[in-house]
């Protein structure tokens, strides 16, 4: 029975090449564009991951300033309340934590034998390696000597060596202009990726002694960061460093903290969930092509039993059962959406890894989940609209059938 249902199958949708062929590229467009945005919106998660994860192991930022935003503490802006003291005391006093890099940010025009570049310049200290998960690439970073005697050093990074002096030079003991005076450079670090305000190589890294003797000319800091000797310790830490900090700046009341904290989790949480909603929205927005598809689908099927109505009648004049024809339409719904689904998953494939070709910035990410449920999807779709074709075709009477013009 089932391999006359098959050949029947075959040669009712064979029958009909062109519409067959429409109906099925509803489907296809459905299950590609969902494979596809699924994919994007998972490369994006993975991409912003990587770099939350690059800035620092087990990292925590202390922030200058307190606004409270829908019960949020968020600190940044201009205030000025953290201090190099600050630092030391977290350093000494604070257990369970491997480095605390206090740091001066601020963008600067740069210049290099005639090439420029605005990019950030951080004042910091040697901790900032650990902190941050800085490697190098060539020469060294500034040691405690440099720190102490306010050098006028300087470590790179990739990008700014690519806009100064171009691609492949080594640029230890070159020598750039940073506000009108010249560091020499000591070191360039290792490639970490970014794009546009969080490109980790486009940056410029000098004592932080030479930042506030140079640049700020004054004691406080832009944030500071600490690495946590592991992970289980970082809720413990965070505890201590926002007491430790209250203390010292003599508050109170922790709802009134000139100061706030967020960690490498957080950060990493908040960001997840974003781009899971992302991915979601993409995939809903594309799984409505889906349900259009579905609709064509119904729409094919109903025309075929119209257009079968005398056939069918045949069929249960000579004791054919009911189940037997709505077996027959309904396979030859599912074999619509089987074939589309098929077809879609090769087409969303192609499409993802264009889209990882055209735009490099992107990395899309393909997952076994995404095309197992294109496949459950089409199948569904096959089975819960040729189901009402199927059935009014089964249900109607020979009589009336034989009698159709």
């Amino acid at each position: 029975m089932f391999s006359d249902l098959f050949k029947e199958t075959i040669w009712s949708l064979s029958s009909n090449k062109v519409r067959s062929g429409l109906t099925i590229l509803g489907i296809v467009i459905g299950i590609a564009s969902v494979i596809t945005m699924v994919a994007i919106g998972q490369g994006a998660k993975n991409s912003i991951s990587s770099s939350i994860e690059a800035i620092g192991s087990n990292l925590i930022i202390v922030m200058p300033g307190s606004q409270r935003v829908g019960g949020i503490n968020q600190g940044g802006g201009s205030a000025q309340s953290l201090t190099i003291e600050d630092a030391d005391a977290i350093k000494i006093q604070i257990s369970s934590i491997k480095a605390v890099a206090p740091s001066i940010t601020k963008r600067y025009q740069v210049t290099a034998k005639g090439n420029n570049t605005n990019t950030q310049a951080i004042g910091t200290t040697e901790d900032y390696m650990v902190a941050r998960n800085v490697s190098m690439d060539a020469g060294s970073f500034f040691n405690t000597q440099q720190m102490k005697s306010s050098a006028k050093v300087a470590v790179i990074g990739p990008s700014v060596r690519d806009d100064l002096f171009g691609e492949n030079v080594n640029p230890v003991g070159q020598t750039i202009r940073i506000n009108n005076m010249d560091f020499q450079i000591v070191g360039m670090t290792k490639a970490k990726g970014g794009s546009g305000p969080n490109n980790q190589d486009d940056v410029i890294y000098v004592p932080l002694t030479s930042a506030q003797h140079y640049f700020s000319g004054d004691e406080y800091v832009n944030n500071i960061s600490i690495a946590a000797s592991d992970q289980n310790a970082m809720a413990s830490v965070q505890e201590d460093i926002t007491n430790l900090l209250l203390k010292r700046h003599k508050i109170s009341d922790p709802t009134k903290a000139d100061f706030s904290l967020m960690n490498q989790n957080d950060i990493l949480s908040t960001a997840s969930s974003i781009t899971s909603t992302f991915t979601i929205l993409l995939s809903s927005i594309a799984g409505i092509s889906l349900l259009v598809g579905g609709i064509g689908i119904m729409n094919m099927m109903l025309t075929t039993v119209t257009e079968r109505t005398r056939e069918i009648g045949l069929r249960k004049a000579v004791g054919i059962k009911k189940i037997n024809i709505n077996l027959q339409f309904l396979a030859e719904a599912v074999v619509l959406t089987l074939l589309g689904g098929i077809l879609g998953v090769v087409l969303g494939w192609i499409a993802s890894l264009a889209v990882t070709h055209f735009v490099s910035s992107l990395k899309t990410s393909i997952s076994f989940s995404a095309i197992m449920l294109a496949f459950g999807v089409s199948a569904g779709v096959g089975i819960v609209f040729g189901f009402y074709p199927a059935r009014r075709a089964a249900n109607l009477s020979p009589i009336e059938a034989l009698r159709y013009e």
